[in-house]
């Protein structure tokens, strides 16, 4: 029961019966031919060379496209498991990106004493937030590429709140930001002051800063890159620096954010990071509710009742769930460039079935001799496209899935775009039903490539075959 469960969850319905319906007609296939198996295995084996460049069409198309699809899904996956589904976030007036909006002149008390919002304490589970992105140097660029990288930056006035409020803990040995933000420098371990990344002592106090999980790892990879004094890790931990904004940053908290946008910002004091870049209004601000349903009441009231303020009102699930104009694109970039690649691999089985229909014309001839009809001739060369197009399909899908786990960078933004959007660290998703597509892609490819040539293997006359 609990595979059946597993594979429910994992493909839908569709991709299972097509697929399903794809290999029982493959099986049944197989035991209809009349033909010895062992007889067309045998010609398969004895044109092994285009036998296997054609396997390797297969192998390099379905293992791109497992590829390109487990990152659809670890964006897909990334942006509907963000958020509480209970948090209403309130955006400026026409704003569908916290980059764009601007509430400088809402009343945040009021916001905070509506019915409807969860108190804790006698106080509103509410956090006020400026998001920013900003042009981060990086410590030791790799020459060729890019000395810089867009970094997410949330400034929150109270951050332990904002993890109530968004439903996140931090890592055992971690602390929320401190009421000021900031702390003195202390000497390393080794001794040495505390440095901005270039080598010169840092002289401000040092920002203090709660990081995502992948964001750790980001900024861990850049410390160790052309640094042979100490080993490599896999995160930033406690106590760690980096440079950014010209200050120098220390890590008091790691959150477990992973699965979730959040997983690539950096949580700071909004008093220190607004002015510091040149904004200190809000850009958004999240409050909680008992549920769904309350969020919704809560949402509409904010777009239709409330008079005080023009505001964007959206479900936090929702709100993230709309990010998904780059998976759109990407989506759209997959279906031609499976296309393209499809029919490419569609002429490569014509092409190797016909060589084989060419080759083996006093085969069929004999075999027409001995009794075998037209149809059963056509199956079988039909069966050994479809033999090739499942080996190099498994294949495929085998290669494509050794990327489930990796890492990614990219960009998540809205359906309407307009030039905002995220910067996330994901993880390529190879879930059930991306194998059952490539397996089905692979299978309509060969039943394409091997139907005309099986179809002018039948159309030859028994005597003049042999001649």
């Amino acid at each position: 029961m609990d595979w059946v469960q597993y594979l429910t969850a994992s493909a839908s319905r569709p991709v299972l019966y097509m697929t399903g319906g794809a290999l029982l007609l493959l099986v049944g296939l197989f035991f209809t031919v009349q033909i010895p198996v062992q007889y067309l295995i045998r010609n398969l084996t004895v044109r092994w060379r285009t036998t296997a460049m054609t396997a390797l069409a297969f192998v390099l198309v379905i293992g791109l496209l497992t590829v390109m699809m487990a990152f659809v899904n670890g964006m897909d996956k990334l942006t509907r498991s963000s958020g509480q589904p209970g948090n209403v976030m309130l955006l400026a007036d026409g704003a569908t990106d916290e980059s764009f909006s601007n509430l400088a002149i809402l009343d945040i008390g009021d916001i905070e004493n509506q019915p409807g919002i969860l108190r804790e304490n006698d106080r509103p589970l509410c956090s006020r937030e400026t998001y920013l992105v900003v042009n981060q140097p990086l410590q030791n660029p790799v020459p060729g590429h890019p000395r810089s990288r867009f970094t997410q930056v949330r400034g929150l006035d109270d951050a332990e709140m904002g993890g109530r409020v968004h439903g996140l803990k931090l890592y055992p040995g971690g602390a929320w930001i401190s009421s000021a933000g900031v702390r003195e420098a202390t000497p390393s371990k080794g001794g040495a002051d505390s440095h901005d990344g270039k080598g010169a002592p840092s002289g401000a106090a040092l920002i203090e800063a709660v990081v995502g999980e992948g964001v750790a790892r980001v900024l861990a990879a850049d410390k160790a890159r052309g640094s042979s004094d100490s080993p490599a890790r896999d995160r930033l931990d406690v106590g760690d620096t980096f440079p950014l904004g010209g200050r120098t940053w220390v890590v008091v908290g790691v959150l477990q954010s992973a699965g979730s946008t959040f997983d690539s910002e950096i949580w700071t004091k909004r008093a220190i990071v607004g002015p510091m870049f040149g904004k200190e209004s809000c850009t958004s601000v999240v409050v909680r509710t008992a549920g769904a349903k309350d969020a919704r009441k809560l949402k509409d009231f904010f777009n239709s009742q409330y008079k005080k303020a023009a505001l964007s009102a959206q479900v936090e699930t929702e709100y993230f769930e709309s990010l998904t104009g780059t998976n759109r694109q990407f989506l759209f970039a997959i279906g031609f460039v499976t296309v393209v690649m499809a029919i490419g691999g569609v002429m490569g089985v014509m092409n190797t079935m016909f060589a084989a229909v060419s080759n083996r014309v006093k085969d069929i001839g004999v075999l027409r001799l001995m009794g075998y009809s037209r149809l059963q001739v056509m199956l079988a060369f039909l069966l050994e496209s479809l033999l090739i197009a499942l080996v190099g399909g498994a294949l495929g899908c085998a290669l494509g899935y050794l990327a489930d786990g990796l890492t990614a960078t990219s960009i998540v933004s809205s359906a309407t775009g307009g030039g905002g959007g995220k910067f996330v660290v994901l993880r390529l998703t190879v879930d059930l039903q991306t194998l059952l597509l490539g397996l089905l892609l692979a299978l309509g490819m060969g039943g394409l490539g091997g139907a005309i040539p099986a179809l002018s293997a039948v159309r030859l006359k028994p005597l003049e075959a042999l001649r």
